[in-house]
């Protein structure tokens, strides 16, 4: 009976056992990793370069960079997955900004990696790669008249190369090193790799980027008639291009305006601008607006390579009416406090000005830049006579050029007297002689700022008011001669 008993317990627990067991296999059958994908095929590699080029334009900005677009024809490329290199753009690209549209037929390819590459291949970046490897110093001896070369470790390249040439270590070699092979991963120009999923056979693509290192600025020579009362205006567009890459047969565009962009670290150079040309020819630029921008597009087609700096004619204008203006300022704090004589021979200043419209044989708006103003000599030969920085002018708006300082035309300045009437209010009088030691008469403007609420009690000149903190006296000076204008007048200023 126990042993009938003990054979039972025996097959239940084996049983149950299996049961157990058969349990945990299928838990940890549940529990496996899943079986890896299988291998994908390489993808087939391929270049693009400038060659494969159609068409590019180049649009420039005045805050150094600029917007490439090119439509390249990828000829030869497979269906499928396919590596591109695609060569040829800027060394200063910004890639987040890249572009990238099949023409024709959207479904063609799609880009669903893209590499920006750009460790080039310098002696430094040689050197670096080189660090912990074996090289080849030659060394030249005069008196063999030949090279002598000795196997070598390049240890380290901080501060200079330092070689293990035997047991010794040693910097400063007198002789050249030679490497075996290139390193990978350095090429010799910056290049944008792209993993496709191409569709179709031999697509065009049009591909788009900002890059930096491109700019332009306009440039104007001003030269004024012998009687300073008409000029002829010439305006040149000045195009820097230190991108790292050439632009051959590209449609050129320029938008004058302060485009907002996110501050980033600059790269590229600028270059100093070159004096403009004596004779233009025809101005070959159309101008139209965009968004509250203006456009500018180059009525041909033209070659922007890599540092160059080139110059286009923008307008041509003669006979522009011209103003000249002698103006003495002053300042709004000499109100508030007590002075005595605050300036002595003081030159005054020379302005030209001219509106820029259409009765004016102007009217285009006036991207900003640098006016240079020359004037005939007695012998016919033009002298520079001045310079100055305007902004971008909107036609019909005047521009304000200030050419210098008068040597012949001086003047002083003197506070008569100064009573404090209360908090922030005073009552002072001034004196200014203005000395004209030229064998002709002129007219000065006196130009004052107060800076607060002002009244003038007393004049010996009328004054103009300009605006809520602005007057100016109109006052002729004679020849070799002498004028005082005289004024009291009471300034509140908080």
């Amino acid at each position: 009976m126990k042993a009938n008993t003990g054979r039972r317990f025996y097959r239940f627990f084996s049983a149950l056992g299996a049961l157990v067991l058969a349990g945990l296999g299928a838990r940890a059958a549940s529990a496996a990793p899943p079986a890896a994908p299988a291998p994908q095929a390489a993808a087939a590699a391929r270049v693009s370069e400038a060659s494969d080029r159609k068409s590019v334009s180049i649009t420039v900005y005045n805050s150094d960079i600029g917007l490439i677009r090119e439509v390249r024809a990828l000829r030869g490329l497979p269906s499928g997955r396919v590596a591109l290199e695609f060569r040829d753009v800027a060394s200063t690209i910004q890639p987040q900004t890249v572009a990238v549209k099949a023409l024709g037929n959207p479904a063609a390819l799609s880009v669903l990696e893209q590499n920006y590459r750009y460790d080039l291949l310098t002696p430094e970046t040689l050197l670096e790669k080189y660090v912990g490897r074996n090289v080849r110093a030659y060394r030249y001896h005069e008196a063999a008249g030949k090279e002598d070369v000795v196997d070598a470790k390049l240890m380290s390249v901080a501060g200079g190369p330092i070689l293990q040439i035997g047991q010794e270590i040693t910097f400063n070699y007198p002789g050249r090193l030679a490497f075996s092979e290139l390193p990978p991963n350095l090429i010799a120009r910056p290049t944008l790799v792209w993993l496709l999923d191409a569709r179709a056979a031999d697509p065009s693509v049009e591909v788009s980027y900002l890059a930096q290192g491109m700019s332009w600025s306009a440039d104007y020579v001003l030269v004024l008639d012998d009687k300073e009362a008409t000029a002829g205006l010439v305006g040149w567009v000045t195009l820097v291009n230190n991108t790292g890459t050439s632009y051959r047969n590209a449609a050129l565009k320029l938008v004058a305006g302060n485009v907002n962009r996110v501050v980033e670290p600059e790269r590229g150079y600028r270059m100093e601008k070159a004096m403009p040309m004596a004779a233009a020819p025809a101005p070959a630029f159309r101008e139209e607006g965009l968004l509250e921008y203006h456009l500018y597009t180059l009525d041909r087609a033209t070659d922007v390579l890599d540092r160059e700096q080139k110059q286009v004619t923008l307008l041509e204008a003669a006979g522009v009416g011209i103003q000249k203006k002698l103006i003495f300022s002053g300042q709004p704090y000499w109100y508030q406090s007590r002075f005595g004589e605050l300036v002595k021979n003081q030159k005054v200043s020379v302005y030209l000005d001219f509106q820029n419209e259409a009765k004016n044989h102007l009217g285009m708006p006036l991207p900003k830049g640098t006016v240079r103003v020359y004037k005939a000599d007695a012998g016919g030969s033009q002298q520079f006579v001045g310079e100055d920085a305007i902004d971008h002018t909107p036609r019909d708006e005047r521009v304000r050029i200030k050419a210098g300082e008068a040597f012949d035309v001086v003047a002083d300045r003197k506070q008569m007297s100064w009573t404090s009437l209360g908090n922030c209010n005073a009552e002072s009088a001034w004196s200014i002689e203005l000395r004209n030691h030229k064998d002709e008469d002129v007219r000065v403007e006196v130009q004052e700022t107060t800076g607060g609420d002002w009244q003038v009690q007393s004049s010996s000149h009328r004054p103009e008011r300009d605006d809520a903190h602005n007057f100016h006296f109109d006052v002729p000076v004679p020849k070799r001669g002498k004028t005082q204008v005289a004024y009291t007048i009471r300034v509140r200023w908080c």
